[in-house]
């Protein structure tokens, strides 16, 4: 049975009783359904924004739609989306379009673009690396952001500060042994982030990439392909971010004034110095 969406606590972001620059505007979200998707649902909700919620599992999609609108989200919409297939991709634009195109709607523009669908598979080393798990790191954390971006920037309107931020890692700054593919496949998250704010430059649409280290959310998980277990030994004694700590900063990068581009965002944990450097706590 999956697991019930649980929306988190109310962001201090929205606390000041102020009207939120992003009210109204039209936010998309890949791999929404877990994770930073949705709790980044959760926070572009909670200060008013609409939003195009897309990723494979539609039933928690659903549940990450509702819980946005409860936070106060303009409007929710949940659609399948699976950025490593070009037609998914596609229709999920098509869909976005009629959406966002609504004669009923003030705001006609896709205002925000978050590439949050990615992910790594496995940590095993070169040698002993599986074709499927490479093919997939580099489907959802490269190649998906390559077709989503190509896909929805028609949407995107020019000198108003519109947003395309990816969700990178500090993974695709520094290697480690096992992640090779995953590291790989993040540092190039990093470089199409640059290259397209060089090929944007003059349209207004900012381009960021968010890169968080050591992070606790169903990322272990997935990578371990179910075994619980060895999915909780990297936070073992560690406080680490949070789904909502990211969040938070997604919506504080989107909301900066219209001249004003947040390039790169590294985040860690004050327990990660560094990739090999984790300060653990005993038991």
């Amino acid at each position: 049975m999956p697991e019930m969406f649980s929306p988190p606590l109310p962001f201090s972001v929205i606390g000041s009783g102020m009207s939120s620059p992003l009210k109204d505007k039209w936010v998309l979200i890949t791999g929404a359904s877990s994770g930073f998707g949705a709790a980044a649902a959760h926070a572009f909700g909670a200060v008013g924004a609409k939003l195009l919620l897309g990723a494979r599992r539609v039933d928690r999609l659903e549940q990450v739609a509702n819980a946005a609108r409860q936070a106060g989200a303009g409007e929710a919409h949940p659609h399948a989306l699976d950025v490593s297939r070009t037609a998914s991709v596609e229709t999920f634009v098509a869909w976005a379009r009629e959406k966002t195109q609504n004669p009923k709607s003030e705001i006609r523009n896709l205002h925000i673009l978050i590439n949050n669908a990615g992910g790594a598979l496995g940590l095993d080393t070169v040698a002993e690396g599986k074709d499927e798990d490479w093919e997939g790191m580099f489907q959802s954390n490269a190649l998906g952001i390559l077709r989503m971006t190509r896909a929805a920037l028609p949407l995107m309107p020019h000198d108003v500060g519109a947003s395309i931020i990816n969700i990178g890692s500090l993974a695709g700054r520094t290697a480690y042994e096992g992640g090779s593919a995953y590291c790989a496949a993040k540092a190039a998250e990093l470089q199409i982030t640059r290259a397209l704010r060089l090929e944007l430059c003059g349209t207004g649409i900012r381009v960021s990439s968010v890169d968080p280290g050591l992070a606790e959310t169903e990322f272990s998980l997935v990578r371990f392909k179910g075994d619980t277990e060895r999915a909780k030994k990297p936070y073992e004694g560690v406080k680490p971010l949070t789904a909502e700590d990211i969040a938070e900063i997604l919506v504080w990068v989107a909301s900066r004034p219209a001249h004003v581009n947040i390039d790169e965002l590294l985040v860690k944990p004050v327990d990660q110095a560094a990739i090999h450097k984790v300060f653990r706590r005993s038991a």
